[in-house]
């Protein structure tokens, strides 16, 4: 199972849009995923545990040694397929 976690300013609003549309996605390609939510300040600590970091907003608090996808156009609907498939890349 695939680790994601997703971070956005207070790990509460925007990180759950995100990760419901990550989670749908990954049921619609048969990839088993555990997703959890976090605030951006908490990234750096909580990061290394996880496969992906998922961010609403722009991730400035440090290094992670996970790949980071930005999520904003999961949000705006813009791109929204693209970022998908960034996200479904990095879990397959």
């Amino acid at each position: 199972m695939k680790r994601v976690l997703v971070a956005c300013g207070n790990g509460i609003a925007t990180s759950t849009v995100v990760a419901t549309k990550i989670r749908e996605a990954c049921e619609n390609h048969g990839i088993a995923v555990m997703v959890s939510q976090c605030k951006l300040l908490e990234v750096e600590s909580k990061a290394d545990d996880f496969d992906l970091l998922v961010t609403t907003g722009k991730f400035t608090g440090g290094s992670v040694s996970v790949p980071v996808v930005g999520a904003i156009n999961l949000l705006t609907g813009i791109n929204e397929e693209a970022t998908l498939e960034e996200i479904l890349g990095y879990l397959k």
